[in-house]
């Protein structure tokens, strides 16, 4: 096969304040079911003064726990449903308890709350035998639980999953992060001989990833409060990034800390940033192109007589491409503090989804709501150099693998297309490259590695050969 998945960075479970990841109540605390593994039993019972909102049978059959939304923990014979003991003799928890797991040999169980704990029980003695704080924050609270073999999982608000250390209570073994929400685009970099992955979704959230291991973490400190909408890395080694929250923020990776510095507020809702050297980034907004330098606003094109949607800026420096809803792309030219119309008008076959020249500065790619994708020559004067069909659905996103000679494409049809810049005919197709929803985002990491995402909020790294 010319391609095939290299490595998949899952995503994380959607979480919900207050709602457990597995149910087994009546939401009104009267009523439970269970199974005896002929039949589903729904019995009654008062013991719990609220919801239940987990149920679980020992492996051995021999009880049955319940865990209610009151912090209370019941025990009840697994044969005669009749109760032993409540664990604690009271309260469980001091929050609502989302989920419970009982060890493989029947005698533990492990609870997890909304009190941002989870613990160990000994149900032979009703004592507890560990418990894990899990932090201080609202997203610490914990809404899921495992008991595997001999691993101990908990899953937080956050949608981080814990690997949970019974000797060393207070720091999990390890803690798997990354999205629980859609990813709406992604960049790439180096950074001390390693290259990672930047990804930004629906939430604000902005995530990095070792390209080899998969390890990730997001930035400290407070960042974007809504969607990320675009990312790219300027000259600097800074990620700079635009956000349905009306700012561009500047973000250092080597530090990987947000700070209250790097931050250009807009007056309209950015759309879309690419950068420049010098210093320079183009910001598109609704019905509005800004031109910043060195982090300030210096330029802005207003009343125009069409809506821009993306930009790119020649590797040169001194050309900006953009693209907008009326199937067209204009040229501008950037003179010092300001841009200037050149009159160059590209006509793309739709509505124009993203704009990209190609890193030696000879081509410009467009692709649009018409499924298509037309290569303009910058050399001979922004004329039509090819056109490649393919996509079955609007595409929404272009990237150019560093030989330049190849690009790539990103579509509604979920559809992931590797394109030879001579010859439209010679293309890897990547079919279903993400099942559930369609691909929001690409790049590359070397001239066979391609990265792609997605709002099923997973990224993906694929070995293309040719």
């Amino acid at each position: 096969m010319p391609y095939e998945i290299k490595k998949v960075f899952a995503s994380l479970p959607q979480v919900e304040r207050g709602v457990s990841k597995i149910l087994g109540g009546d939401p009104k605390g009267n009523n439970f079911l269970y199974t005896n593994g002929k039949c589903v039993i729904l019995r009654n019972i008062d013991d719990h003064g609220r919801f239940v909102n987990c149920v679980r049978f020992s492996p051995d059959g021999n009880r049955f726990a319940t865990a209610s939304a009151d912090g209370q923990i019941y025990i009840y014979d697994g044969k005669t449903g009749e109760k032993v003991c409540s664990l604690g003799d009271g309260k469980a928890h001091d929050g609502g308890i989302y989920a419970i797991s009982w060890s493989p040999d029947s005698t533990h169980l492990l609870s997890a709350s909304g009190d941002k704990t989870s613990k160990i029980w000994d149900v032979n003695v009703n004592s507890v035998v560990t418990t894990f704080p899990m932090g201080s924050n609202v997203l610490d609270q914990q809404l899921g639980c495992l008991w595997q073999k001999d691993h101990l999982l908990s899953v937080s608000l956050s949608g981080y999953i814990n690997y949970l250390d019974k000797n060393n209570p207070s720091k999990p073994l390890r803690v798997v992060k990354g999205h629980s929400k859609s990813i709406q685009c992604l960049t790439v970099h180096k950074n001390g001989g390693k290259s990672y992955i930047y990804s930004g979704s629906h939430d604000g959230h902005i995530n990095y990833w070792d390209s080899e291991t998969g390890e990730n973490d997001s930035f400290a400190g407070k960042g974007h409060t809504n969607q990320v909408s675009r990312m790219t890395v300027d000259e600097s080694g800074q990620l700079v990034s635009c956000s349905m929250d009306d700012t561009v923020r500047y973000t250092n990776l080597t530090l990987r800390d947000y700070s209250g510095q790097g931050v250009v507020k807009l007056d309209v809702q950015p759309k879309c940033v690419a950068v420049g050297p010098g210093g320079y980034a183009v910001v598109v907004c609704i019905g509005q192109v800004v031109l910043l330098k060195d982090q300030k606003k210096c330029f802005s094109l207003n009343n125009l007589d069409y809506e821009p949607e993306v930009v790119a800026v020649h590797p040169s420096g001194d050309s900006v491409a953009v693209g907008g809803a009326d199937g067209n792309v204009r040229v501008y030219s950037i003179l010092g503090t300001t841009l200037k119309d050149e009159g160059k008008l590209l006509e793309a076959k739709g509505p124009v989804t993203d704009v990209a020249y190609s890193h030696d500065g000879a081509f410009l790619a467009v692709c649009d709501a018409s499924k298509v994708v037309t290569v303009f020559s910058v050399a001979d004067g922004y004329s039509e150099n090819n056109v490649f069909y393919g996509h079955h659905a609007k595409i929404v996103c272009l990237a150019w693998s560093p030989d330049n000679e190849h690009f790539a494409s990103g579509g509604m049809d979920m559809m992931v297309y590797v394109w030879t810049l001579s010859d439209p005919e010679t293309r890897v197709k990547i079919q279903d490259a993400h099942r559930l929803h369609h691909v929001s985002s690409l790049a590359w990491l070397d001239e066979h590695t391609l990265v792609t995402t997605s709002h099923d909020a997973s990224v993906k790294e694929w070995t293309i050969t040719y």
